[in-house]
């Protein structure tokens, strides 16, 4: 069965975040969020900086599927640069986005809205939203301490 040319794409992005995973690693002086998924036992490191509630940096670290590892570099990516309400509202899209319903702001997703098709397979749903649930427990947590 011949792929289409958006299954095409999605494998080749997907593939080259997954070898190539942008802001993988770990921040100085910032305590990571370990989130895991214990269905396919992937695991999560979050770290990020705010500076007046804008994401200056982040970064993330574990061990992960394909689809997982791709999806925390694509949402790193994402929402470097962004509010924390502009993120928030990234991780929300990206969870109904990939829960199969229709989402407006797909263009702020960048290449994380080419995981749509995750849908077709909800076993898999857990995997591409594992960095997107960390990223919220990060930035409440970060609320909780006043930054």
């Amino acid at each position: 069965m011949a792929l289409s040319k958006l299954d095409s794409l999605y494998m080749a992005v997907v593939t080259e975040h997954s070898k190539s995973p942008r802001h993988k690693g770990k921040l100085d002086g910032v305590e990571a969020l370990q989130l895991h998924n214990p269905t396919c036992g992937d695991v999560i490191e979050l770290s990020l900086k705010l500076e007046k509630g804008i994401i200056t940096d982040i970064a993330f670290d574990g061990i992960g599927c394909t689809i997982s590892t791709a999806s925390a570099s694509m949402m790193t990516e994402a929402v470097l640069g962004k509010s924390i309400h502009q993120a928030r509202e990234l991780a929300d899209t990206f969870s109904s986005l990939v829960q199969g319903q229709e989402v407006n702001e797909q263009e702020q997703l960048g290449d994380a809205f080419l995981l749509a098709g995750v849908a077709k397979f909800p076993q898999r749903i857990k995997c591409a939203t594992l960095s997107w649930n960390a990223l919220k427990k990060a930035l409440d947590r970060q609320a909780e301490q006043g930054e």
